[in-house]
């Protein structure tokens, strides 16, 4: 990881206008550009509708698209230009199949790999079954200009075996497109997940939240930083666009009690007695 790097979370609501969301996400990158940031990162499906929002009815009116295609093409010349990593997420297409995807681009315009969303939920306002086959790629780390950026999308982040092995894969950030309603969680709950994630595996987390009322779910924003100690870096409010930014110190990775002890002390001979 470089000694330090600025990363920039892009909360923004969405419209049904794909383009104008997208337009919209651009004017952010540039801003967050000027600013000086490394790394920035976007909601999940920031640019789309929250298309689980509603039952699946099988017919996804187009908005699913390839990786790489005109999205990631766009990204990536931003991320060339402006010598930025970015990490975005979209509905992607494979075939016949569909997925919760994150794209991950280096600051030369490369797609260094996709990771795709491994845990699928079903439940009021999350119909994510009828949209998502389960991720079926072990691309959950990145190897990247600042560094090494692990990504776990939304509901993955509910898995401790899952931020377990991002640490275990080296991740030095971990980014987390998010999209979560208002008051989702009980009080406190929310930053706490990833402040134990983060002060546990010694990594920075970054989560990046949706905001806005749309048809049906009312996304709570609030996009956060945290460190390897488990602190909140910087918050975001949980009304309108924002861009909040945080410096990451590699040294805070190298002191976290996760890398002095926890993970050196590991006894996985003992756990594959609890695979199952």
């Amino acid at each position: 990881m470089k000694e330090s790097t600025k990363i920039a979370l892009i909360q923004q609501h969405a419209t049904q206008d794909v383009e104008e969301n997208v337009e919209r996400g651009i004017e952010h990158f540039k801003v967050a550009a000027k600013n000086g940031a490394d790394l920035i990162a976007y909601a999940e499906l920031a640019f789309l509708p929250f298309l689980p929002q509603h039952p699946s009815t099988g017919e996804h009116g187009g908005y699913a698209e390839p990786i790489p295609g005109e999205l990631t093409e766009r990204f990536s010349s931003l991320s060339e230009e402006y010598g930025i990593v970015t990490v975005l997420n979209t509905f992607e297409r494979d075939g016949e199949k569909t997925y919760d995807s994150s794209p991950v681009i280096d600051a030369n315009g490369e797609i260094l790999g996709v990771t795709r969303m491994v845990h699928i939920m079903e439940g009021p306002g999350f119909h994510e079954k009828g949209y998502y086959t389960p991720g079926d790629r072990i691309e959950f780390v990145h190897d990247t200009a600042v560094g090494k950026v692990g990504v776990a999308i939304c509901y993955d982040r509910h898995y401790p075996e899952y931020m377990r092995n991002l640490a275990l894969e080296g991740a030095e950030i971990v980014v987390v497109p998010q999209a979560g309603e208002i008051n989702e969680w009980g009080t406190g709950i929310f930053e706490a997940e990833l402040q134990v994630a983060s002060f546990q595996n010694g990594y920075f987390s970054a989560l990046v939240n949706r905001v806005g009322k749309e048809e049906v779910d009312h996304f709570g924003g609030e996009s956060y930083v945290v460190d390897p100690d488990g602190r909140v870096l910087t918050k975001a409010g949980e009304e309108g666009d924002q861009i909040i930014y945080a410096e990451l110190n590699r040294d805070k990775i190298e002191e976290s009690s996760a890398k002095q002890n926890f993970l050196k002390d590991r006894r996985p001979d003992f756990y594959r007695n609890f695979e199952d």
